[in-house]
């Protein structure tokens, strides 16, 4: 006989892990104790030698599908007088730090989708939950994960959840949020802030869409705004409501053959599409479908999808027939609303409002993927995959902070062998975002009694993030914009030493002061930037591609010369501003000069006739990419000068060479051709980071290039290559630097 006692660390609390282990302990006739605590979870298993090493090796053959084991402690203990296996509560007033990981939200699973529909007490129940599925991090106030800790504390479970919960054969044993019809949340409909009476609620709620109304529906982590996906006119609205002229809406179809009727979907992308994750998944749109209005996403090829993944949604579609418009509720790029109070306050333009009383604590946006060369590639690491975990092969003696970049922000937490990155956050340019932003650092906080030795911040002077951190009492460290992208690739993937690194984004700050954007890298030295173009009249020359383009005419041709082209870009403005930016340019009055290549898409945007303004990032980018044709293999002529490379875009256009098809595909051609060519120089194995890889077209030629040069590269997946990822790279770098921090 033995007894052995066991520390386990992972995601072990709300996956159904300790029903698992007393299922197992019976099954091999074992006695002892399972409990949380608060890094993780605490056994004692004792009995025969032989039916311990079978329960140890079906602890990682046959764990829950939620849960994920990531250290085993071991230790031989002395044999105790007990005749059965218990799980215990977890031990009031628990000491010793918290290290225990926060669950994930999940979709609902299909077992309860059958209960919703056959089950009485759970039958049309809009928060039908179980262990394997439900709200998790959204609603948890602090660890360990019990429901005295969230916001399901004051529902008072009836005694038909009570017996389901207290019941470890049951599948809802321990699943905190657990509710039905009699003892659960209620919804609640407003009309503005009247609220109204109505028997069949969800039933209400799916005529008024098909009726063009707007409506604001709660989910898991946030409110979304709705409205039919085929009517151009209700569209229109919400666009004219919102200020959002031409950036994408994402959809909710009712199941995936809904979503084939719109988009091309490939074994990959309906893997994502029906995960547990569920998050929204970026596809190519069907020529000429007519199955939604094309002001969901005007202009562009591609379309954002994604299923129903609570009771409520599920409930709604049964009285659907349409997709519906399932956009983020929020003004501009302020944090997704999680109060029907701020929904009246903030959104008047919502005609009804579905509500419910279970409190959101964390509020947590929809995920949003891509499939690039038959791999996941992350844009928003959200509901389903964040909180997120990256173990580290070595433990961190100091707890670190790192607060990430200002647009697409996400913080990161390192805490012994775990880097813990949060959800989403977003840009932090207002008020109510840095509000969220610190929101969130309290949340994590609390859930880990953190308080940083080391905070990590982003050189550039003027970000939110870089002013907070100096603020605080604590020690700093800074890292560069594009190095952080580079690290947090390495971080996703635990690389090590010197590689060749692409860091392509927008703009950010550089290590001389000025903007950066096209940098790369060998080992962690910049050897390789794109020639600098002056950004005409600074930042507005972000959201006016033609200040871009005008400023390469500028660096080729005098003022007389432009003023006598043809060009799109130069009829765009008058005579007169074309006189006033020259002199900004000449006198280099605010006009920064930047290596980005995201602005070469704004360029060959401009140049093309696509567009001359922007009204979301990325606009440029996404309707180069609808124009790209793969039967055009033609490139810009480059050179290497001084390590600096200078695309020749303009020489080429002046032999009034302007078809749409063939410039945007040979800027593409023509990245591909200098990622390939560096690489076949510095013979290093590559790796690909920052915004402009999410151009799938660019970064999908890039890989089928390097393959055939049988180069090895790396490009995230599981963690978000843009901004979102910069916190990850920042931790990543300070860790790398001095592995006993």
């Amino acid at each position: 006989m033995r007894r052995v006692s066991y520390s386990i660390k992972g995601q072990v609390q709300g996956v159904g892990f300790r029903p698992f282990v007393y299922k197992k302990a019976l099954e091999f006739s074992l006695v002892g104790f399972v409990k949380n605590d608060t890094s993780g979870v605490k056994l004692e298993m004792q009995g025969r030698d032989e039916d311990i090493k079978l329960f140890e090796d079906s602890l990682y053959s046959k764990l829950p599908p939620l849960a994920r084991i990531d250290d085993v402690q071991i230790t031989e203990i002395k044999l105790v007088q007990e005749d059965k296996f218990k799980i215990i509560q977890s031990d009031k007033g628990l000491s010793g730090s918290k290290t225990a990981l926060i669950p994930t939200d999940v979709a609902i699973c299909h077992k309860c989708l059958a209960d919703i529909k056959r089950s009485k007490k759970f039958h049309n129940y809009f928060g039908t939950n179980c262990t394997n599925c439900g709200p998790r991090y959204s609603i948890i106030k602090t660890v360990p994960y019990d429901r005295k800790n969230t916001s399901m504390q004051k529902f008072e479970m009836c005694s038909s959840c009570e017996d389901e919960y207290k019941n470890p054969k049951m599948r809802r044993y321990h699943a905190q949020p657990i509710s039905c019809n009699e003892c659960g949340p209620i919804l609640s409909l407003f009309r503005g802030e009247t609220r109204v009476d109505e028997k069949d609620i969800i039933k209400k709620v799916a005529s008024l869409i098909e009726s063009a109304e707007i409506v604001a529906i709660k989910g898991i982590g946030g409110f979304h705004i709705v409205c039919d996906a085929t009517n151009d006119e209700v569209i229109k609205k919400l666009r004219e409501f919102k200020n959002r002229p031409a950036k994408p809406f994402a959809i909710m179809c009712r199941d995936l053959q809904q979503i084939e009727s719109l988009a091309k979907v490939s074994e990959k992308e309906e893997e994502l599409l029906a995960s547990k994750e569920a998050p929204i998944v970026i596809l190519k749109k069907l020529i000429n479908s007519n199955n939604i209005s094309s002001l969901v996403a005007p202009k562009i090829d591609r379309i954002g999808c994604f299923l129903p993944y609570t009771a409520l949604h599920h409930l709604l579609f049964m009285h659907l027939k349409n997709p519906i418009v399932a956009t983020s509720a929020n003004l501009g790029d302020e944090p997704i609303i999680i109060s029907a109070k701020d929904i009246f306050k903030k959104l008047p333009f919502v005609d009804f409002t579905l509500d419910f009383d279970r409190e959101i604590i964390s509020g947590v946006d929809d995920s949003l993927v891509q499939v690039v060369a038959a791999k996941m590639q992350t844009l928003r690491l959200s509901r389903g995959f964040a909180p997120k975990v990256i173990k580290l092969p070595f433990k961190s003696e100091k707890k670190i902070l790192a607060v990430g970049a200002n647009a697409k922000n996400s913080v990161a937490f390192v805490i012994g062998d775990n880097i813990i990155l949060s959800p989403h956050i977003g840009d932090l340019d207002s008020m109510e975002a840095f509000g969220f932003f610190e929101r969130t650092l309290e949340s994590f906080k609390r859930f880990y009694d953190f308080e940083p030795d080391i905070i990590v911040h982003d050189k550039h002077p003027n970000y939110e993030t870089t002013k907070w951190a100096k603020k605080q009492n604590c020690e700093l460290l800074e890292v560069g914009h594009h190095l952080a992208h580079i690290y947090a690739c390495k971080a996703e993937f635990g690389l090590s030493g010197d590689y060749l690194g692409f860091s392509f984004d927008g703009t950010g700050y550089g290590d001389d002061g000025t903007l950066w954007g096209g940098e790369i890298f060998v080992g962690d030295a910049r050897k390789y930037s794109f020639k600098g173009i002056k950004l005409l009249g600074a930042d507005k020359a972000i959201k006016e591609p033609r200040r871009v383009a005008l400023s390469m005419l500028f660096d080729e041709l005098s003022l007389e010369e432009v003023l006598e082209l043809e060009f799109d870009v130069v009829k765009s403005f008058v005579a007169s501003e074309i006189k006033m930016l020259h002199q900004s340019y000449i006198k280099n009055l605010n006009a920064p000069k930047t290596s980005s290549v995201a602005r070469l898409f704004d360029a060959i945007a401009s140049f093309s006739g696509l567009t001359q303004s922007v009204s979301y990032e990325g606009e440029s980018g996404l309707l180069c990419e609808s124009h790209y044709d793969k039967n055009i293999a033609k490139c810009f002529d480059y050179t290497i000068a001084n390590n600096v490379i200078d695309i020749k875009i303009v020489e080429y256009i002046l032999k009034g060479k302007m078809d749409k098809d063939e410039l945007n595909s040979m800027l593409i051609n023509t990245l591909v051709k200098i990622i390939t060519d560096i690489s076949k120089i510095e013979k290093l194995e590559v790796i690909l980071s920052g915004g402009v890889f999410q151009n799938k077209t660019l970064l999908e030629l890039v890989s089928q290039a390097l393959k055939r040069e049988k180069m090895k590269y790396y490009s995230q997946q599981k963690t978000a290559i843009n901004d979102g990822g910069i916190a990850l790279g920042q931790a990543y770098y300070v860790l790398s630097y001095n592995k006993k921090i």
